[in-house]
C-alpha cells in the first residue's frame, strides 16, 4: 500500500513538473509575441506581457473607442450613476468585458503592492478620505485604464493607417498566403464557374402507386 502511494505521488510530481515547464514555455512565447508587436503597454506600471496580450486581444483596435471614457465603460472601470432625486450616487459597474476588467484589476493590485507607486498613493489617499479598500481600488484601476488608452492611441499613431502595434503580427499570420495562416485550409465550396461540370447524381427510381386491395364486405 505504501509503495502504491509513493508511485502515485511520484507520477503526480512528474505531471506537475511537466505542466510547469509548459507554463514557462507559453509565457516565454507570449512575451516574445508582445515584444514583436511593438506595443508600449508594458511600460505602464503593473502591466506585464500577459496583461498586455489580454488588452491587445480584447481591444483589437483603439479606434473603436472615441475617448478614454468609452474604453473605461468597456472594461468596467467607469462607475455607473444611480442617482435618486437630488442625491448623486455612483456604484461599481458590472458591465463590459470582464476579462479586460480582470486584467486592469491585476495591474492595479500589482501597483499597490509597491510602496512608492502612484497606485499605492492614490489608494491610500482615498482610504484617508473614508473610502473602503474596494472603493479606493477603483481609483488606480481607472487611472490604469486611461494610461492603457493613451498607450494604444500612441501606438496607433506610430503604426499609421495600417493599425496599431499588436494587430499587425496577427493579421500577417492570418493573411492570404497559405503558409502564414493560423488555421487549416478551409473546405472549398462548390465551383460556380461556367465551365464547371454539374455533379452527377444517380436518377431516383419512379415511385409506384400503392397496390389496391379488394376487401370483401362482411
Amino acid at each position: 500500500m505504501a509503495q502504491a502511494r509513493c508511485q502515485l505521488a511520484a507520477e503526480l510530481l512528474a505531471d506537475i513538473g511537466h505542466l510547469d515547464a509548459q507554463r514557462r514555455e507559453v509565457k516565454k512565447k507570449l512575451a516574445g509575441a508582445v515584444t514583436a508587436s511593438g506595443t508600449s503597454l508594458t511600460e505602464v506600471s503593473g502591466v506585464g506581457p500577459v496583461i498586455a496580450a489580454t488588452v491587445i486581444g480584447d481591444v483589437i483596435t483603439v479606434a473603436r473607442f472615441p475617448s478614454r471614457d468609452h474604453l473605461a465603460a468597456c472594461n468596467g472601470t467607469a462607475p455607473v450613476e444611480v442617482s435618486s432625486g437630488q442625491r448623486k450616487i455612483y456604484r461599481l459597474s458590472l458591465r463590459g468585458n470582464r476579462r479586460l476588467n480582470h486584467a486592469v484589476h491585476m495591474a492595479a493590485i500589482t501597483q499597490i503592492r509597491h510602496k512608492h507607486s502612484d497606485g499605492r498613493a492614490c489608494c491610500e489617499r482615498k482610504i484617508a478620505e473614508g473610502k473602503t479598500h474596494k472603493e479606493a481600488l477603483r481609483c488606480p484601476k481607472r487611472r490604469i485604464s486611461d494610461a492603457i488608452c493613451t498607450r494604444l492611441r500612441a501606438g496607433a499613431r506610430a503604426a499609421g493607417p495600417g493599425g496599431q502595434p499588436g494587430n499587425h503580427s496577427v493579421s500577417r499570420a492570418a493573411g492570404s498566403h497559405p503558409g502564414h495562416r493560423l488555421f487549416g485550409q478551409a473546405t472549398p465550396g462548390p465551383d460556380t464557374s461556367p465551365g464547371a461540370a454539374a455533379p452527377l447524381t444517380p436518377p431516383m427510381p419512379p415511385s409506384r402507386p400503392p397496390a389496391k386491395t379488394n376487401r370483401r364486405a362482411t
